[in-house]
């Protein structure tokens, strides 16, 4: 239907605003975090709290080029050779539940306690932002601010490990 001012198209259903788990299903570049997160043995089902609209996150999301480089400083050839307790602070290390932190809000230097318990430093400057974990390893913010339901994802270079 032609509008004075633009187009309005009819639709049968309502449509959904994808959640942080849409946002990774459906890009690629975040397929063996997806495998991550469905890992068989992991203590909760990262998945179902990371696609709760009740629960705001903030997901710092490593590609598929990062876990593997991951694998290979690990000596690993495939992420089922990483031990599941292992994996799972890693992806713990990822995420802060407490919130929608965009990247606007984020302060060079501020300390931000992850899911897995141990804190991450944020770098920001001109170039953009950093994330250094506990031993001084550096995640640039490659994609930031990708807005879902429940929260935002920032896609990262490089796993950070939380020890």
């Amino acid at each position: 239907m032609i509008a004075s001012n633009g187009v309005v198209h009819i639709v049968d259903k309502v449509i959904a605003i994808p959640t942080i788990v849409n946002h990774a299903l459906l890009n690629p570049e975040f397929s063996t975090l997806v495998a991550a997160l469905t890992t068989p043995g992991l203590s909760a089902n990262y998945v179902a709290i990371l696609s709760d609209p009740a629960i705001t996150s903030t997901v710092f999301a490593p590609t598929n080029a990062a876990f593997a480089a991951l694998l290979t400083e690990l000596g690993a050839t495939k992420l089922s050779d990483i031990p599941v307790a292992t994996l799972e602070q890693v992806l713990r290390y990822h995420v802060f539940l407490t919130g929608n932190v965009r990247s606007t809000d984020l302060v060079n230097g501020q300390q931000v306690t992850m899911l897995q318990g141990a804190k991450i430093t944020i770098e920001k400057n001109a170039s953009g932002v950093t994330l250094v974990d506990v031993k001084g390893r550096k995640a640039k913010v490659i994609i930031a601010d990708v807005q879902a339901g429940n929260g935002v994802v920032h896609a990262i270079d490089k796993v950070v490990l939380p020890q």
